[in-house]
């Protein structure tokens, strides 16, 4: 089968479209048929050697996959062969025409929500659902400020925060027509964060006082910008580091205005069914109604991956970004 794997860390030069051997179904794990494989920028931070977890080479990205089950493991229930489903890869594996996955964590996809929407709620979906409730703990008529919120996390934030009933949702993003596709999901207001400035004008539009919840996954400097234009009691969710660069925070500067720092890692989320698996079939609900608008950027053949990846670490993109073998 084919795959895009790389031998060893770096730019996405080191991205190679291969013949690798088809991988068997173990105990407990099922073979998908690839259909659509969502691309992240922990795909990013695995091939520069930055993830949170070590990345064992050769590697093959991929955090999350739609497609048909071809074969399933011992004690696998044989009715999930030729379901279509959706699921994450811890381990990764995605980018590739088949992939092993845990039976347990199968996500059927209903009737009526095509491959490329159903790929996108497994990682983006569930972590806007979890920064937002379980991390951030979002109340009635509470701020949020959603950084980079053209992006597909940033674009499910958006809808759900004003779902789950904040009053107001400020999007961050770098150029007009990424600041409009924010607007038109439900931002109130937009804000370029190019600007000096930009904490300042979350300040103006929130009359002084700041956000309650600020979705925090840039890294750098942005840390100490959030700090700005956070309110009293006010919570920063941290789960990603797009710039590559980790940020400083002086614990003891939360204290003057009863602020909190939190992070959040899906995996960790992943491991425990009672946490996830009802928020899923919310999310699955919604995209197939069309309450959830799930915005897909741009589909491209598995073998442009390298491009792909240019794409989104350039900011080039906007949505959901998904690969097809």
């Amino acid at each position: 089968m084919k795959a895009v794997r790389f031998h060893r860390n770096g730019g996405s030069e080191v991205l190679q479209y291969e013949e690798v051997e088809r991988p068997t179904p173990d105990s407990g794990e099922v073979l998908i048929e690839v259909k659509a494989c969502g691309v992240n920028y922990a795909d990013i931070s695995r091939r520069y050697g930055r993830y949170v977890l070590p990345t064992p080479l050769p590697f093959t990205p991929g955090l999350e996959v739609a497609g048909i089950v071809k074969e399933v493991g011992p004690s696998v229930d044989e009715k999930w062969v030729g379901q279509p489903v959706a699921t994450l890869l811890h381990g990764g594996g995605g980018y590739a025409e088949y992939a092993i996955a845990d039976a347990n964590g199968l996500i059927p996809v209903p009737a009526g929500l095509d491959f490329s929407k159903a790929v996108a709620l497994p990682l983006q979906g569930l972590t806007a659902y979890h920064v937002l409730t379980t991390s951030g703990h979002l109340k009635q008529g509470e701020t949020v400020l959603v950084h980079a919120a053209a992006g597909g996390v940033g674009l499910l934030s958006v809808q759900l925060a004003k779902k789950f009933g904040a009053s107001k949702v400020i999007g961050t993003a770098s150029t007009a027509e990424k600041r409009e596709l924010a607007k038109q999901s439900g931002a109130e207001v937009t804000i370029d964060y190019t600007k000096e400035d930009w904490p300042q004008q979350v300040l103006d539009v929130t009359n002084g006082k700041g956000v309650d919840i600020i979705l925090e996954m840039v890294g750098g400097e942005m840390i100490q910008q959030n700090l700005k234009c956070l309110a009293d009691y006010g919570r920063m969710v941290v789960f990603g580091a797009a710039s590559g660069q980790r940020g400083t925070l002086v614990p003891n500067q939360l204290m003057a205005k009863n602020q909190t720092v939190t992070g959040f890692f899906l995996s960790k989320l992943m491991e425990d069914p009672n946490r996830y698996q009802p928020s899923m079939a919310e999310l699955l609900k919604w995209a197939t109604s069309g309450e959830l608008n799930v915005q897909i950027g741009g589909v491209y053949p598995l073998a442009e991956a390298a491009n792909v990846q240019d794409l989104m670490e350039g900011r080039q993109t906007t949505g959901k970004l998904v690969l097809v073998p």
